[in-house]
């Protein structure tokens, strides 16, 4: 690893190494630093010391929950007498969202280290990667790495000839945005139709096939090698308090250079987008902000200035989510972006709930009507109770996540909605 052990100088950390060329080559990533600490892990660290060193580093997850990690790691339980897994969540499925795809297809063995080490942390000999469907190449690229790995010996029995063994498969999904959701995913692993399950029981004590499961992202198991090698207080040291270390951001919409960026977690969304991105496409202050995914509620120019932590986000009004920053200048057709977001989400909806099952629909549907200009009187209400009757009554977030287009245009931009009702004004 070319990473500084000076927390004060680190560029990137996921990101270090993504620019050599062949990375994704075991040759030229041990050449670069991959592996390196792995035998120490093996033969100096326990489970508890890493658990302990993961917790310390504050790192919380990068899917988008924003959990702890080491403290979900030390939930699982450890004399079930059943076999625990480790299954990583490469879906990636959030719009706006293309991170990972990144760190798997440029650097594929900083997610197998990551997976080697956290797997050693918690007693797993089976591991998973549950990639999306669509990304074909990024799966080639990774069971071509996984095959050097096995030779190696750095996957299978006895790893680096300690008494670790692990195995690690690539499965890939079907294309199923809900199976970015940690239960979906275990049920559709399991082979069935991936549906969100109800919690609890959560994963780490029933998770797939009834066993201990730890389900985590691949930017998050990305982090563990640097963190097991600087130390938890490194990390912690990065970033800001409850928001620690770097994290990458994916930016897109009207900004001159979109792309993945990784900085340090509490850099501010208009650092980001002008020192970063490089600006905006017309304008200066952006129209709207989705900070966190498609599914996050929008935040304003207002909020330009917020630090992206997890707490400021929250007082902002949203989350980080995903680190998906979609940013939209004074050109922006919000309501043709709403619309097109609820076409998303009641496609994807898995219709097991009846809120987001109907209500999915019943938001795509009255938004089309208006946007071809033939809204109705009454349908400004409508939305807007649709909307709100459908967050938090249902299994998953889906329904969170389709209601939060809908709410934030309503209370930002009504008028958006109202040029396209017919007769009195909503």
């Amino acid at each position: 690893m070319t990473i500084s052990a000076d927390p004060k100088k680190v560029k990137a950390i996921c990101f270090d190494r993504v620019e050599i060329k062949g990375q994704n080559k075991l040759a030229v990533a041990k050449a670069n630093g991959a592996y390196e600490f792995l035998p120490t892990v093996l033969k100096e660290f326990t489970s508890e010391k890493i658990i302990a060193e993961v917790k310390t580093s504050g790192l919380r997850g990068r899917g988008g929950a924003g959990f702890p990690t080491g403290l979900k790691w030390s939930f699982v339980p450890r004399n079930t007498g059943k076999p625990i897994y480790l299954l990583c969540n490469a879906d990636e499925g959030e719009p706006g969202t293309f991170k990972d795809r990144d760190i798997m297809r440029f650097d594929p063995h900083l997610l197998i280290e990551g997976m080697i080490m956290a797997g050693f942390a918690l007693g797993v000999h089976d591991a998973y990667i549950y990639i999306r469907g669509e990304f074909l190449h990024e799966a080639n690229v990774l069971n071509a790495a996984i095959d050097e790995a096995y030779a190696a010996n750095l996957l299978g029995e006895h790893i680096l000839g300690s008494d670790f063994s692990m195995n690690l498969t690539v499965h890939r999904g079907a294309g199923a945005y809900i199976c970015g959701e940690e239960t979906a995913l275990i049920e559709s692993l399991e082979g069935k139709p991936g549906r969100p399950r109800f919690k609890p029981p959560f994963p780490a004590v029933e998770g797939y096939y009834g066993c201990p499961t730890v389900v985590n992202n691949v930017e998050t198991l990305a982090t563990i090698p640097a963190i097991l090698k600087f130390g938890g207080a490194w990390h912690a040291a990065i970033g800001k308090p409850n928001s620690t270390g770097m994290k990458i951001f994916s930016v897109s919409g009207h900004v001159n250079k979109p792309g993945n960026y990784e900085v340090p977690m509490g850099t501010s969304l208009k650092t980001l987008i002008e020192e970063y991105c490089g600006g905006l496409q017309h304008g200066t202050v952006p129209k709207v902000i989705i900070p966190g995914g498609s599914s996050t509620p929008w935040l304003t120019a207002e909020h330009y200035d917020t630090p992206l932590t997890y707490d400021d986000m929250v007082k902002a009004g949203s989350f980080i989510g995903s680190g998906a920053i979609i940013v939209m200048d004074e050109t922006a057709d919000l309501l043709a972006l709403t619309r097109r977001l609820s076409h998303f989400y009641a496609h994807e909806s898995c219709g097991q709930c009846t809120p987001c099952r109907e209500g999915a629909g019943w938001l795509e549907r009255v938004l089309t009507r208006i946007e071809a200009g033939q809204g109705q009187e009454g349908d400004m209400e409508v939305l807007q109770d649709a909307a709100q009757y459908m967050a938090g009554r249902t299994i998953c977030a889906l329904a969170e996540g389709a209601a939060a287009p809908v709410l934030s245009i309503i209370r930002h931009f009504p008028e958006a909605v109202k040029a396209g009702i017919v007769g009195k004004a909503a």
